[in-house]
């Protein structure tokens, strides 16, 4: 480190960060899919010839944690040539879920090996229901699932034990969410089966040939920088950045309260059966490092809402890198002092072949809340309340004049409220950094109107720092669909902290003949012309007494 200074550093941080938020654009511009053109369901990094995170694009946090992963299990299983590209989307070699397709090309420049990716969300890869995800809750045709009578639990966050799960039926698996790609070469072939597999194979083709054009970019950007700095400075850089980022976090981690904090809280539900999903953490501080254990967390469950480890340790990554300053460096470098347990077999290391889609984007979430809650302990006057907690998905196909179609989107939620003010209000928080479709897109792009879309207001929690209102949005259909909700945070509201009231629960119904019937967080059902379905996202906690 005595050879760089860190004024130089943030420099070179910028300017990978800038290729990366390059291929972003270049990906964003040439989709097809509202998800990834409108949505910015996205994520652009650069790694260098070992597969270490160099820098990344200011993309989704739980796609960028995790792909590092992906990017070395591609190294290790397709020997790719100078300007060759693999793909895979499979969460057990480094992936997130299946819709998740990650693209990796190499970079040969004089003598230096770099790697660039890009992981995009497909709005649907096949499986049992348009966007492939795969639920217990489904409604036979004609029929709205309806949810159970039960009270929302605002006492103490959840101490639970295991037994209390109930027994579940009809457990899903991961062939159930659609088409399964390890690291593979990517050809015409491969590219023309993977469309295949989809309800939308166009939109996919096109999408795919985004990401290929997006690598391209990152291969023209960095070749420039090789150019003009020479390719040996260039991976000499990239190694200081990862260890300078390590010397900022240790100093972070030191700044805490040597001990061990405990925390715990729970999913709703899995969506076939089992209730009360518990995550549980103890995070021991000792100096310059830290150990994140989730060993006493709940078994892998027959539901979807298993997380795989890449994901954990998005999550766990994230909570950390928010305790250092703005300026410092995101690379792998930030989890050199710090360890994390979630043993294989768990709900946060779920083993092949379980069911994984939601816990992408559900569990990673709670990890979240769990983790901060840990450091709210040793850290009270700098960590906010709980933020919304779900990324409340919804997810709808079918076929209107010969043309099939698909969507998928995650619904913004309140922040929780912090030290330093209240929460915001409608915002995509923690592991998802997505933008809301725009009304006129997704009326063009789908047989859909939106009926309303507003502020849920009053659903932040209570405090001297009020959480964050939810959102409200309505949808009437104009065509029949098969509809997939997987939310949470319907039953135990986010937690406010430091005397500070929980947020309100989400909610979500369906309006059908002038009935009203209030669905299952997570469930499929067909969809009728004019049926109007409308989600209210939870708020966030509050923080503070009022």
């Amino acid at each position: 480190m005595a050879d760089f200074d860190p004024v130089d550093l943030e420099v070179w941080n910028n300017l990978f960060a800038q290729v990366a938020e390059e291929m972003g654009a270049a990906l964003g511009r040439s989709a097809l899919s509202p998800n990834i053109k409108e949505r910015r369901d996205r994520s652009c990094a650069v790694f260098d010839g070992a597969g270490r995170l160099i820098a990344q694009a200011a993309h989704i946090p739980v796609h960028l944690g995790a792909t590092p992963t992906s990017v070395r299990a591609a190294i290790e299983r397709v020997p790719l040539g100078d300007g060759e590209d693999a793909i895979l989307n499979d969460p057990f070699a480094g992936g997130t879920h299946l819709p998740d397709v990650t693209l990796v090309g190499a970079l040969d420049v004089v003598g230096e090996r770099f790697y660039l990716a890009n992981r995009a969300h497909h709005a649907d890869v096949g499986g049992r229901a348009p966007g492939s995800f795969a639920v217990g809750v489904v409604a036979p045709p004609g029929e709205l699932p309806e949810a159970p009578a039960v009270e929302v639990a605002v006492g103490p966050r959840y101490r639970g034990s295991r037994a209390a799960q109930r027994a579940t039926s009809g457990a899903l698996t991961i062939d159930d969410e659609g088409i399964r790609l390890p690291p593979t070469r990517l050809t015409g072939e491969v590219a023309e089966a993977f469309a295949r597999a989809s309800r939308t194979p166009d939109e996919r083709r096109g999408d795919l040939a985004a990401q290929r054009a997006s690598l391209e970019v990152g291969r023209r950007r960095l070749r420039e920088l090789c150019d003009r700095y020479g390719a040996p400075a260039v991976a000499a850089q990239g190694a200081a950045l990862r260890d300078y980022a390590a010397r900022l976090m240790r100093r972070a981690l030191a700044a805490i309260p040597p001990g061990t904090y405990a925390f715990a809280d729970s999913l709703d539900d899995d969506g076939a059966g089992t209730e009360e999903v518990g995550i549980r953490v103890r995070l021991t501080v000792d100096g310059e490092r830290a150990v994140v254990d989730f060993s006493d967390s709940d078994p892998e469950s027959p539901g979807p809402l298993n997380a795989v480890y890449p994901v954990t340790l998005s999550a766990v990554l994230y909570c950390f890198r928010l305790l250092c300053p703005d300026d410092t460096p995101t690379n792998e470098g930030l989890l050199d002092p710090i360890e994390v347990v979630a043993p294989a077999g768990t709900i946060v290391n779920a083993r092949p072949p379980r069911a994984v889609a939601a816990g992408n984007v559900e569990t990673s979430q709670r990890i979240v809340d769990v983790v901060l809650g840990a450091l709210a302990q040793a850290l009270p006057g700098r960590i906010p309340a709980a933020s919304a907690g779900t990324m409340s998905n919804l997810m709808f196909g079918g076929v209107r004049d010969g043309r099939p179609f698909a969507y998928y989107e995650t619904l913004p939620g309140g922040a929780g409220g912090g030290p330093e003010g209240p929460g915001a209000h409608a915002i995509q928080t923690h592991m998802t950094n997505t933008w809301s479709t725009p009304t006129e897109a997704l009326e063009h792009a789908l047989p859909v109107r939106v009926r309303r879309h507003a502020l849920r207001r009053g659903s932040g929690g209570a405090g001297r720092h009020p959480g964050g209102d939810g959102i409200e949005r309505a949808i009437e259909f104009l065509a029949p669909a098969t509809v997939t909700l997987v939310g949470d945070r319907r039953r135990r509201p986010p937690y406010g902290l430091a005397g500070g009231g929980p947020g309100a629960c989400g909610e979500d119904t369906v309006e059908r003949a002038g009935r009203a019937v209030r669905l299952p967080s997570k469930c499929t059902f067909e969809a009728l012309p004019g049926d109007v379905l409308t989600i209210r996202t939870p708020g966030g906690g509050g923080w503070g007494r009022p």
